[in-house]
């Protein structure tokens, strides 16, 4: 376009006066990792662009536009071009096309980064700068064939979900208009081996620490309320809507349910629709076992023995779950109706006299959760609950009975790789084709270092250590990170064609880092049993990938508190999802092992941040936004907590980004449960800031 020319500057004219402002104090090292810059012009006005060396490796550049008019034009964007052909990428989010961009909704902790052998070249945009407010959205992209890592301004709009895509409509104001990044670079072998540890740093040290000390991400550091608000929410005044009771097998058992929704709130005028088939879960993600032993800590704390019976019968629920030669489901539901109320149709459930066991329906095969195949992560993870069970609440031999047997069966299962299936079949116990070498193996490696450890069979060992040296040589280094999450959840995107296959634009696979945490805990667990730091090493740079998905800042344009949440995958658009109060334990204990002041401190960010999408008078900010989206909301909501915020990839300050459900083993009570097992573990000097 005529009005929009392109002028290219070279690192070897940084140094020199341009007619578009002073250059200079570019280091000569800067010139074998950049090849060039190039700046967009706003209707043919030039940046003036300077440079600022803030240490050897660490450069600061920024670019500004003097406008004396308000111009209409799409957007504007700066280009970097490295000076050298990476072989590995890494972005935020994917942007599979060209008019594809990763907008700042999800600038969580905003950096790009390229290497190769030899050398690493990462951007982090200023983020000091967008603080301040921009009149234009900041976005970002990765172009790997065409080798160029590009920070701009320019609307977008969301695809699919959720990927972003540039939009017109752009009006540049009068006056200065700036753009700035900083030029991270290294030839240093531990840099390009952990290319996100230095970036982490800088934005932690420059944004994220700060916050924390200033309080962030909640108005007070005591945990204690929000516990016992999610208590009472469940057990009182949503009781009826949350508890499940029912008989198996001669024995009371329960659990609160799987979902409920805003309109099963006994403030709610209209008839209730339940969203979901009502269940309960012990699954990777939502687990009933796992919340229960949070609830069973907080009545032992407070001697309140009425909690203490709930928690105890949802253990039983999960050892009333039948094992078929070791293997077990994971899901636990009631057939579904539909009725009609004055000529509108609703959900309801016909009861638990209908109950049958099924598994979970986030699979590639079917959405019927009696149809469902065995999910080896599922089974697992529940095993493994149950020996924390034993080993820290009581010694019931029936949980160790029951997970032993899934143990041995587990061998088995093993191909000659190392690695363990993702689903097998209901019929025949075979792998179905898909992930069956992926990187929810680390999960079962950490249930059977749990196994070796109180038996002492050195089969389970030796199963553990070639799992998890299969994902360290086949899916670390090329970052081939997808569970079942990554594609068989909300983010469907790319579910027919991109399984197991880099996107080619980006040169990285679509990655989800639910399993990035399950490496990093496996990881970790196999360095404290062998005492082998190259685990240890491993597990870092892992851990250190998964926080790229940490927010380490307050944008202005969240209408609520960020720090220390965790985002999903690079093709989602939540902010502080409920996994981050499972991630929060690992983060503190890498801190406690490496002695780093940084970890336990994003780790706290974390558990707080488990806390911060809950209804109640402790969260003004966000109870803002609730009252905005649900008006009828009240003092016996207190405790109603969504999964996550802005999931859609939108938000705004009147309510849009607030979601209209609670699955207590994915929200309350899966963030009750991570601060009552830390308080055990730790004591309460573990939350005092650091």
């Amino acid at each position: 376009m005529k009005n929009r020319l392109v002028f290219v500057l070279t690192v070897l004219l940084f140094v020199q006066k341009m007619e578009a402002g002073a250059v200079n104090n570019v280091p000569k090292e800067l010139q074998s990792f950049v090849k060039n810059i190039e700046i967009n012009t706003i209707n043919g006005t030039k940046a003036s662009l300077s440079v600022k060396t803030l240490s050897k490796n660490l450069v600061y550049v920024s670019a500004v536009w003097r406008m004396d008019k308000p111009v209409a034009q799409d957007s504007v964007s700066i280009k970097i071009r490295p000076a050298f052909t990476p072989g590995f990428h890494w972005a935020p989010h994917l942007t599979p096309n060209n008019n594809s961009i990763i907008a700042q909704h999800v600038f969580r902790a905003p950096a790009m980064l390229v290497s190769n052998i030899n050398k690493l070249l990462v951007i982090v945009p200023d983020l000091d700068l967008l603080k301040k407010g921009s009149p234009v959205p900041w976005y970002m992209d990765m172009n790997a064939p065409q080798n160029y890592l590009e920070l701009g301004m320019s609307k977008s709009r969301v695809e699919e979900h959720v990927l972003y895509v540039r939009d017109k409509g752009a009006i540049f104001p009068k006056g200065e208009l700036r753009l700035g990044f900083y030029v991270m670079v290294s030839d240093k072998a531990t840099d390009i081996e952990n290319p996100w540890r230095r970036p982490l740093q800088l934005m932690w040290s420059k944004w994220g620490s700060p916050l924390y000390r200033a309080g962030e991400p909640l108005h007070q550091t005591n945990l204690e309320p929000y516990v016992q608000q999610t208590y009472n929410w469940a057990f009182n005044s949503w009781k009826p809507a949350v508890w499940q009771e029912f008989e198996i097998n001669g024995k009371q058992v329960g659990a609160p349910v799987f979902i409920v929704n805003v309109t099963q709130s006994p403030n709610y005028q209209a008839p209730v629709d339940e969203r979901e088939f009502r269940s309960v879960w012990n699954q990777a993600w939502f687990h009933s076992l796992r919340s229960a032993q949070g609830l069973y800590r907080y009545a032992k704390r407070s001697n309140n023995y009425t909690l203490k019976s709930i928690a105890l019968k949802t253990k039983e629920l999960a050892l009333s779950f039948p094992q078929h030669k070791g293997l077990f489901k994971s899901v636990i539901a009631t057939e579904m109706e539909e009725v009609t109320i004055k000529g509108k149709k609703y959900r309801r459930s016909k009861g638990w006299d209908t109950k049958y066991f099924g598994n979970s329906n986030r699979n590639p095969f079917t959405w019927d959760a009696r149809q469902s195949p065995y999910h080896i992560a599922d089974m697992s993870y529940t095993a493994y609950w149950m020996m924390v069970w034993y080993e820290e609440l009581e010694k019931d031999e029936r949980l160790i009975q029951y997970a032993r047997q899934y143990a041995d069966r587990l061998l088995a299962l093993q191909d000659k790789d190392g690695f363990f299936p993702a689903w097998l079949s209901l019929d025949t116990y075979q792998p179905m084709g898909y992930l069956d070498q992926s990187p929810e193996t680390s999960l079962s490696v950490t249930f059977l270092l749990k196994m070796f450890k109180h038996t002492g069979k050195k089969e389970y060992l030796v199963s553990a250590t070639k799992a998890l040296d299969a994902v360290a040589k086949k899916i670390i280094p090329a970052g081939q990170w997808e569970d079942f999450e990554t594609y068989w959840s909300c983010s469907r995107v790319g579910s027919q064609d991109w399984v197991g296959k880099k996107l080619q634009r980006n040169n990285m696979f679509k990655q989800n880092n639910f399993c990035i945490y399950w490496t990093a805990e496996a990881l970790l667990e196999m360095y404290k049993t062998t005492g082998n730091k190259h685990y240890l090493q491993k597990g870092q740079r892992t851990l250190d990938e998964l926080l790229m998905f940490q927010a380490t800042w307050q944008p202005p344009y969240m209408a609520i508190r960020t720090l220390g949440g965790f985002g999903v995958m690079n093709a989602d658009g939540e902010w502080n999802d409920s996994r981050q109060c499972l991630f929060a334990g690992l983060i503190i204990d890498y801190g406690k092992v490496l002695k780093s002041t940084e970890y336990i401190q994003r780790g706290l960010s974390a558990l707080r941040a488990s806390f911060t999408m809950m209804y109640t008078p402790l969260n003004p900010q966000t109870m803002k936004q609730w009252q905005a989206k649900w008006p009828f909301f009240g003092s016996q909501d207190y405790g109603f907590m969504m999964e996550n915020y802005g999931h859609g990839g939108e938000t705004n300050d009147s309510g849009l980004g607030i979601g209209e459900f609670t699955i207590y083993d994915w929200g309350n009570g899966a963030a009750a449960e991570a601060y009552s097992r830390l308080l055990d573990k730790y004591g309460v000097s573990v939350f005092r800031n650091e």
